[in-house]
């Protein structure tokens, strides 16, 4: 599976974004689909998940209540909503799928199993 994530760009603080994550195939629909950020100097951390359905979601407590996942299974598509965006939520954003698991989601990088080459998002305060 390949997966190609687009939608970054340079924002103001406050502002919002939403990054979307496009499958080349369509057993994407039966996968754990995961986000991704990797800061300058910083180690890849976990962001927000979502199961197979789209009705189980997961959040790094810093983004809880600002960035919202979303899939639409039928256009082999991933998003991610960023709203109030902050200077701290520059990075780069990957999306991730996880091909092992369809209800259970992990947050940790060894779980999934391809990732997309990512999309910079850059937040100026």
């Amino acid at each position: 599976v390949q997966l190609q994530a687009s939608g970054g760009g340079l924002v103001q603080a406050g502002g919002s974004l939403r990054l979307s994550c496009a499958a080349s195939e369509r057993t994407f629909a039966s996968y754990v689909m995961g986000w991704f950020r990797q800061a300058p100097g910083k180690e890849r951390e976990f962001v927000a998940a979502i199961n197979w359905s789209g009705d189980i979601t997961y959040y790094e407590d810093s983004v809880k209540g600002r960035f919202t996942i979303s899939r639409d299974n039928a256009k082999n598509t991933v998003y991610l909503q960023m709203n109030s965006l902050k200077s701290e939520d520059t990075a780069v954003y990957y999306c991730a799928a996880d091909r092992y698991r369809r209800q259970v989601i992990r947050t940790t990088r060894s779980e999934y199993d391809y990732w997309g080459q990512g999309t910079l998002v850059t937040v100026s305060s």
